[in-house]
């Protein structure tokens, strides 16, 4: 059976391109208004666009529950500030994240803000098996900065600057590149979590 993806709607963004994404890599797609009915969820897809605040307004109530499924192996995707969010709390404003990645997210120290195009990641996890090339899409001002060990899984350089862009905990990942609009290689990387989250059910 189709992997079933429950794909969190903050109100803030278009998410038309993250649920055609994976739908066209075979998943079933649902999208949540209600943040409540991720209790119920299989594989959750955190997205990537808006800002911390707005983002974290109504995940807020559902704070303890969410970090709880993802402890307990929930497999899930955050992308770009859905990755951000799971940190404990980000320079872009005053409400705590979800906490279960350990750190906060910080402004990028570096020229030209935001970071917008396309950038290397640097990384053997298999989550980007298959990928010639490596590059993805990126659009963000901001990064998580992990405070604790063997959570970042790749890394990339940015005005001379190593930036972690990757990352793993318990079967949650964190990209801060947009996979869904990072073409073939997006694609793939979208494909590989599927089947590594089918592998976790």
């Amino acid at each position: 059976m189709p992997l079933n993806i429950s794909i969190t709607d903050y109100g803030v963004g278009n998410l038309y391109s993250i649920r055609r994404s994976l739908e066209s890599c075979g998943a079933n797609v649902k999208v949540l208004e209600d943040m409540k009915d991720l209790r119920d969820a299989e594989c959750i897809v955190f997205p990537g666009v808006g800002a911390f605040d707005a983002t974290m307004k109504k995940l807020l109530p559902m704070r303890e529950e969410i970090c709880d499924m993802l402890k307990n192996g929930t497999p899930a995707l955050g992308i770009c500030i859905g990755m951000q969010i799971l940190y404990e709390g980000s320079d872009e404003g005053t409400s705590p994240g979800l906490g279960l990645y350990k750190g906060r997210v910080e402004k990028l120290p570096c020229k030209m803000i935001p970071h917008m195009g396309w950038n290397q990641v640097r990384s053997e996890d298999p989550l980007l098996e298959g990928i010639p090339d490596n590059n993805f899409y990126f659009v963000h001002s901001y990064y998580g900065n992990p405070k604790e060990d063997g959570i970042t899984l790749g890394t990339t350089e940015y005005e001379g600057v190593e930036l972690p862009s990757f990352f793993r905990k318990y079967n949650t990942y964190g990209t801060q590149f947009h996979p869904e609009k990072s073409s073939s290689s997006g694609r793939k990387v979208l494909q590989n979590f599927i089947s590594f989250a089918e592998g976790q059910l």
